[in-house]
This record gives C-alpha cells, sequence and structure tokens, in this order.
C-alpha cells in the first residue's frame, strides 16, 4: 500500500508541476524535494521521465473522463455539455491550473512520442466523449456535426483557459464559455 500511495504522490506534484511549467518545467529533483523522497525513489517508481509522464497523462485522462460519467446517460445534452464546461472551469477556479493535455498538446512537438500520443489521446477521447453525449441534440444529425461541435467546444476551452490565466481574469473564461 504504502508503495502505490508514493507513486501517486509523485503523480500529483508531477501533474500540479507540468500544468504550470509543462513537461520541461520539473525534474525528478523537484518531485523528490516536493514529495519529501530522494530523487533515485521518483526513479524507483518510475524509471524514466517519459514513464512518468505517460502515467500521468493516462491517469488524468481516465480521472478526467470518470468525472463527466456516462456520455449516453438520461441527461440532456446541455446537460452534459455543463458538466464538460465545468471540468475545466474547475481546473482553472479551484485549482489555478490549466489542462494537463493543453499544455502537453501545446508542447507536443518536442515531447517524447509516448508521452505526445497519451496528450493526444485525452482530445481523442473527450471528442469521443463529447460526440456521444451530443447523440440526442437535435440540431446535430450526424456524426459529422457532432464531432466539429465536440472540436470547437474544446479547442474553445482551451483557448479560454489561456486566455484567463494570462489575462488573471476569470470571467475571461465564463464570458468566453456563456457565448455559445
Amino acid at each position: 500500500m504504502e508503495r502505490a500511495q508514493k507513486a501517486e504522490e509523485i503523480l500529483d506534484a508531477a501533474e500540479r508541476l507540468a500544468r504550470r511549467g509543462g513537461y520541461g518545467g520539473f525534474s525528478f529533483r523537484d518531485l523528490a524535494g516536493a514529495v519529501g523522497i530522494k530523487s533515485a525513489s521518483v526513479h524507483y517508481h518510475f524509471p524514466t521521465k517519459e514513464d512518468l509522464g505517460v502515467a500521468m497523462t493516462q491517469r488524468y485522462n481516465d480521472r478526467f473522463l470518470d468525472s463527466l460519467g456516462d456520455p449516453r446517460d438520461s441527461r440532456s445534452p446541455e446537460q452534459k455539455r455543463a458538466a464538460f464546461i465545468a471540468g475545466f472551469r474547475t481546473a482553472l477556479v479551484e485549482e489555478n491550473l490549466m489542462c494537463l493535455c493543453g499544455v502537453l498538446g501545446a508542447e507536443s512537438a518536442c515531447l517524447p512520442e509516448p508521452v505526445a500520443d497519451a496528450a493526444r489521446a485525452f482530445f481523442d477521447r473527450t471528442r469521443d466523449w463529447l460526440g456521444a453525449a451530443l447523440e440526442s441534440d437535435p440540431d446535430l444529425v450526424d456524426d459529422q456535426a457532432r464531432e466539429a461541435a465536440a472540436l470547437e467546444l474544446v479547442a474553445r476551452l482551451e483557448g479560454a483557459m489561456i486566455m484567463a490565466q494570462c489575462m488573471k481574469d476569470v470571467s475571461v473564461f465564463d464570458r468566453v464559455t456563456a457565448s455559445g
């Protein structure tokens, strides 16, 4: 139990640091200091930064999508859209952090391929979740329309997060997400 708990603490610290400064914004030494262990102990749990990056990103993806629930449940498309937006807003307002995969996506050309693939999976999976969530939207009559709506929403949210962070004004996020 102790070993798994320490690995989770390392992942928590890595995620916080990456969501603030990107993949290159932290080292194993930084993680060791944040968790109160030696750098070699970080390597014990995650032999390479690439291993850590993939595990961190996959865990983030799973947690985010799990928090949204079943995209085909009885909620209306508007309620599902609102839950999706709220997930991004929570990260911005309560945690004062960017979306991990938005940060990693912005630097994907410089990431190890497995980490970039894990970040890309977030966008694939959120697009698919939204596509399924919007199946009962009468304005979105086919898969192509639902995919376009899903991509547009994710792009708007990621952009709104960047602008709100840069401008140090959460109301920017709220104004952008309220506009459709």
